[in-house]
């Protein structure tokens, strides 16, 4: 998979892009992941990539060039399957979403910064916006960070249990359940016995009664919050 990401704060992902899993995914071939500094697509002696926003409007605006700039760049290379901003208003990731979009080829992810993009960008350019929740960042270079995790620790071969990703929560739209670890007891803090039976079918019974009071809970809570 290709993953390029524009933005204006390239630094950012150093940590990122070579640490834990992300960084065995690199070192396999199985994410091929670029980070573009619009900068050097900008056309002024300055490499301005922002100004103010028409309107009087309080705040900066990445402007439209660079990116669309770095966009043809890209597009003469090879095609994308889609163009991604990452976006407070657009819609909700989720792991339906994070499933679909390992089956890509070729992502493009433009990070937002300031009070976002020029908005001909969103209207012409962009297929898709994706928001990781209800709240502002700085910029997008967090949230496209969450995507490309998301999405790369799916891919065959970035995890070395293939299947660990697909117990984890929201795979089948449950919660996973509780998970315990030695010693069993801690403080008169026990591990429940069924883990320890060797039953392998009540073991799986009990987990799955778990993912689903878990998912009611979390449900639950959400709705409470948003009455």
């Amino acid at each position: 998979m290709q993953i390029d990401i524009l933005t204006c704060l390239p630094e950012i992902f150093n940590s990122f892009l070579n640490t834990s899993i992300i960084k065995r995914a690199r070192d396999k071939k199985e994410v091929n992941i670029i980070i573009h500094n619009i900068r050097d697509f900008a056309q002024d002696k300055h490499k301005k990539v922002d100004d103010y926003p028409y309107g009087g409007n309080s705040g900066m605006v990445l402007k439209i060039e660079p990116i669309v700039n770095c966009l043809d760049y890209l597009k003469s290379i090879r095609e994308y399957d889609e163009i991604i901003y990452m976006s407070p208003d657009g819609e909700l990731l989720n792991q339906k979403k994070i499933n679909s979009l390992t089956l890509t080829k070729n992502l493009i992810i433009i990070c937002g910064h300031y009070k976002g993009i020029d908005e001909r960008i969103r209207e012409n350019f962009v297929t898709m916006e994706i928001s990781i929740g209800e709240y502002v960042l700085t910029g997008g270079e967090l949230a496209s960070a969450v995507l490309v995790d998301c999405i790369t620790r799916l891919l065959p071969g970035s995890i070395s249990d293939s299947t660990s990703a697909l117990n984890d929560s929201f795979q089948d739209d449950l919660i996973a359940p509780p998970e315990y670890t030695r010693p069993y007891d801690f403080r008169g803090l026990k591990v429940p016995d069924i883990l320890l039976s060797g039953n392998e079918k009540a073991i799986a019974q009990w987990r799955d009664i778990q993912s689903i009071k878990r998912t009611k809970k979390n449900k639950n809570i959400y709705l409470n919050k948003n009455k």
